[in-house]
């Protein structure tokens, strides 16, 4: 999902082929302060915490299908489980709200705000609603309505609100679960909702540097320092096998193979812009902008574990597919599959153990290998994990995230990368 149409950077949500996948499942770590979430991926009254906070770990159960990393949240009183998107791309929590006659179909019940004790509509004069962009947010009889569509043609339209997230938290070095609870959350509760969503999906999990993110509320209203990590396990992994999602203290990526890029500063205050210098395929590097003797544009790539392949501009996305076509000797591409377009792809039972892939970031490089760039869309078949767009600015998408464990410190303006069996978390 991600980044909403309306916004500078349209996510272009496309290689609908490599949409065809099995579940995978993921999630993220915490120590040391702050709290874990497993993946199954203001003004006002401020949220609050338990007392022992300090000492907990908070976590959720993690459930993964077709590519996407599910984070499992509950609202309301009494709480409802919700699985959404864990997306780094966007900045809205919202969730599918009966009624819902116009939605998309769920396997779960809807989340209904009639039967919570602590559900609050936001007014179209509250900061809350102000939060949203202009284009987004809209008044009925007082209340904030919002709507946020997407490139890929899914759309959510609900009315703002307010109300109690619990994550389940395991207490550091006493074992058993204990719940964290978060009142007054913004989110949105979606009456007519389309699109691309499977029925595992029961909304999005906002997680960008947006203010009404995820991350973004925590830090402003319950004051755990703006900072979180991810380990999102490889697609195709078991969907028993998950990994954790850490916020705060704890979440700082450090050690040994620590790589570190600067964050961008952009119009669209949501994404996570770096800077990507080029691509080598080996020893063949290959620049961003096709010319060495340029520099590459800052903030040309932005991180977004809401969406699967890598899409990159056209010039260079197919300076790369010739590069990687060109070191695969061992196999004939496919050229006679419709289903399967232009992609790049070898009929095979097993990754084609394509060439490595080192993607140079702005102060660090950050290997690839072909778990992270060759994904099966459907049996016997590979194909390159990456696409096109004919925006200038690119996406660096879950599938090349998968297996680094990777640091979003909104405090230090950095993202840092470090190898990890995300497996193993």
């Amino acid at each position: 999902m991600g980044t909403p149409l309306m916004n500078i950077t349209t996510k272009i949500l496309i290689l609908h082929v490599l949409l065809l996948f099995s579940s995978s499942s993921s999630s993220v770590k915490a120590i040391n302060g702050g709290f874990s979430v497993e993946l199954i991926p203001w003004r006002g009254r401020p949220m609050k915490l338990s007392p022992s906070s300090s000492s907990k770990i908070a976590q959720a159960p993690v459930n993964g299908y077709l590519g996407q990393h599910l984070i499992k949240i509950s609202l309301g009183t009494p709480p409802k489980e919700i699985f959404g998107i864990a997306d780094t791309g966007s900045d809205l929590i919202w969730t599918q709200c009966v009624p819902c006659d116009g939605c998309y179909k769920q396997i779960n019940p809807m989340f209904n705000p009639q039967t919570s004790s602590t559900y609050k509509a936001v007014s179209c004069s509250s900061s809350q609603c102000l939060m949203l962009d202009p284009v987004s947010r809209g008044c009925d009889q007082k209340v904030c309505n919002y709507t946020y569509a997407y490139a890929d043609s899914s759309e959510t339209h609900g009315f703002l609100s307010q109300e109690t997230l619990i994550l389940k938290s395991t207490t550091r070095g006493q074992g058993g679960q204990v719940m964290t609870t978060l009142n007054n959350v913004v989110f949105g509760c979606g009456h007519n909702d389309k699109g691309t969503f499977n029925d595992h999906e029961m909304g999005i999990v906002g997680l960008g540097r947006g203010p009404l993110s995820l991350i973004s509320q925590m830090g402003s209203s319950f004051g755990i320092k703006k900072m979180f990590s991810q380990c999102l396990v490889p697609f195709h992994t078991d969907t028993r096998i998950s990994s954790k999602m850490s916020f705060g203290d704890g979440s700082q990526v450090s050690g040994n193979g620590v790589v570190s890029t600067p964050l961008v500063s952009k119009q669209d205050k949501t994404p996570y812009f770096v800077t990507l210098n080029g691509i080598s395929v080996e020893s063949t590097f290959l620049p961003f902008n096709g010319n060495n003797n340029a520099a590459a544009a800052k903030g040309n790539m932005l991180l977004d574990s809401g969406t699967p392949p890598t899409i990159l501009p056209q010039d260079f996305y197919d300076r790369l597919v010739s590069e990687v076509r060109k070191q695969v000797v061992s196999l004939e591409p496919i050229e006679d599959d419709p289903e399967l377009g232009n992609q790049l792809c070898y009929r095979t039972n097993t990754n084609p153990n394509g060439p490595k892939l080192t993607a140079h970031f702005e102060g660090g490089d950050v290997v690839l290998n072909p778990i992270h760039t060759f994904i099966p869309p459907k049996d016997g078949v590979f194909c390159f994990a990456m696409t096109n767009t004919s925006s200038d600015v690119g996406i660096y998408g879950n599938f090349v995230q998968a297996n680094y464990l990777i640091g979003f410190d909104l405090e230090a303006q950095v993202v840092s990368f470090k190898p990890m069996d995300c497996t193993k978390q």
